[in-house]
């Protein structure tokens, strides 16, 4: 009879089969620590779970103790969206059955209140609203983002102007995966791991941006790509995928502080600088780069092997995440281009509204038409196109 602690033996060394993680004739064995040399470990990881929750509460600290002092002096109030009118059959429905309700819904709550339907349709949409985070909570979660990979960047290019593989990329696959980890690439690693480990946890308390499936897809495979290359000691291709992604992300971050502080000129000459990087870098310089000597380098160097095939296929898919967040910026700054600002964009974490949307309901149908107005409104204090993260590696 097999027992637990037999059975879970098997599923472990079924994970980790050499012949599926490392080249042909190599051994986890051979990537043993040893007194002459360090080598990624598999168990080096555990170290982000924690650091994730403590990088976590470092961010609260920061955004209460810092942010939110700096969007103070910036005149950033507090203020969210339009609040709906008190109603509480309303509120029954919204909060104990449905936050959207469907068309026989509406009837039946339009007959009940003598409302038209879109008089209810815009309070529910105004009430979701409601619980979206204020203009300060936006430039908050941005300064700290902001703050981050600012340094992170600045750490990556510091670390790697030293290192051959910067300049001649064909140094991550000689004498692979015999490459000693040195102290600055474990720290760059495992902060970096860390980081987006608490993104993915804090993507559900964050505010609810229309591509969370997107950007959740996006840690999932950043942090695929982290474990997957340090595990596997593709540690100094990784490297440079993670320095090259930072760097666009700093800009949309300050970009996006520009636009909550309402700095019009700056956040266009920002995301405008932005555009100009994410896409020259993720869709230039990452394929010919990165994927160049992940696909062709590295193949003629070392040759394939089953973790080599799902550690390209993680990248490309990050390329194709590559090409539709290009795809949203290239529409974003159209749409800037033809008003002559960069206002809401296709992450705004506010519903959009049409021309009534943001007229008070009225207390009776007969009342509706005198308030169906033109009071249009496209601040700017939506979310800028961007990847995030990267955003995400």
């Amino acid at each position: 009879r097999i027992t637990a602690a037999e059975e879970m033996a098997g599923i472990l060394a079924w994970f980790w089969n050499e012949r599926f993680w490392l080249p042909h004739n190599v051994t986890w064995a051979d990537l043993k620590n040893t007194d002459e040399a360090t080598f990624p470990q598999a168990e080096d990881l555990y170290l982000a779970c924690p650091l994730a929750f403590c990088i976590f509460m470092i961010r609260l600290v920061f955004e209460r103790f810092i942010a939110r002092p700096c969007a103070m002096g910036l005149k950033i109030q507090a203020n969210g969206p339009q609040k709906a009118q008190p109603n509480a059959i309303l509120e029954k429905v919204f909060t104990a059955i449905t936050k959207h309700p469907d068309e026989k819904r509406l009837e039946g709550l339009s007959k009940q209140l003598d409302w038209d339907v879109r008089t209810i349709q815009r309070w529910f949409r105004q009430r979701r609203n409601q619980e979206k985070p204020s203009t300060l909570a936006r430039f908050c979660e941005s300064m700290w983002r902001f703050t981050f990979y600012l340094y992170i960047f600045t750490y990556g290019v510091h670390f790697l102007k030293k290192t051959p593989w910067l300049w001649n990329t064909k140094e991550c696959w000689y004498n692979y995966p015999y490459q000693p980890l040195t102290v600055d690439i474990h720290y760059y690693y495992i902060l970096e791991l860390s980081f987006y480990l608490s993104l993915l946890f804090s993507q559900f308390t964050d505010i609810r941006r229309k591509d969370f499936l997107i950007m959740f897809l996006h840690h999932v495979a950043t942090i695929s790509l982290i474990t997957f290359s340090y595990v596997n000691n593709m540690a100094r291709v990784g490297t440079l995928v993670m320095c090259l992604h930072d760097a666009a992300d700093v800009l949309i971050e300050a970009a996006k502080m520009a636009n909550y502080a309402k700095c019009q000129i700056l956040c266009n000459l920002l995301f405008a600088m932005f555009a100009i990087l994410f896409i020259s870098s993720r869709l230039g310089v990452y394929p010919v780069w990165i994927l160049n000597t992940t696909l062709f380098e590295s193949w003629e160097i070392v040759g394939p092997y089953p973790s080599w095939w799902v550690f390209n296929l993680l990248l490309i898919l990050l390329q194709l995440l590559h090409s539709f967040w290009s795809y949203l910026i290239v529409k974003t700054a159209c749409r800037a281009i033809s008003k002559g600002k960069v206002s809401k964009d296709d992450r705004s974490d506010i519903e959009s509204s049409s021309d009534e949307d943001d007229s008070p309901p009225p207390n009776q149908k007969h009342h509706s038409s005198a308030t169906n107005g033109t009071n249009k409104n496209h601040g700017t204090n939506g979310y800028l196109t961007g990847a995030p993260y990267p955003d995400e590696h």
